[in-house]
């Protein structure tokens, strides 16, 4: 079975950086493109960032653009967010997903992705 965990989530003053990890399993990791999502209470699921099967292009929200920085490493089959200059509002919880690219929707749908992991929660205090 496909299992996507996400780690390294936790609490930094605005301003600070952390960096997130997604280890997958039960799939071939090279054939997926990749995705971060994040979801705060009583919010849509947003689109941050996406990395192609290659890691050769790389995809971010608006939000997080100049910010964030999407990476994979296909040998071990992770996929890395770092964050940086991070703000309150970059509060959620952070998910991290595989698309096939059998639905064919875009990278930044939600319902493009075939599978996702458990959550990591980040918390960015002012």
């Amino acid at each position: 079975q496909v299992h996507l965990v996400e780690s390294g989530g936790g609490l930094v003053q605005a301003g600070g950086s952390l960096r997130l990890s997604c280890a997958a399993s039960g799939l071939t990791f090279s054939s997926y493109s990749m995705g971060w999502f994040r979801q705060a209470p009583g919010k849509e699921r947003e689109f941050v960032a996406a990395i192609s099967w290659s890691g050769t292009s790389t995809y971010y929200g608006d939000s997080v653009k100049g910010r964030f920085t999407i990476s994979r490493d296909n040998a071990k089959n992770t996929v890395d967010l770092q964050m940086n200059s991070l703000k309150p509002e970059d509060t959620a919880v952070y998910y991290c997903a595989a698309n096939s690219g059998r639905s064919g929707g875009r990278y930044d749908h939600s319902l493009t992705y075939d599978y996702w992991g458990q959550g990591t929660q980040v918390t960015v205090s002012s």
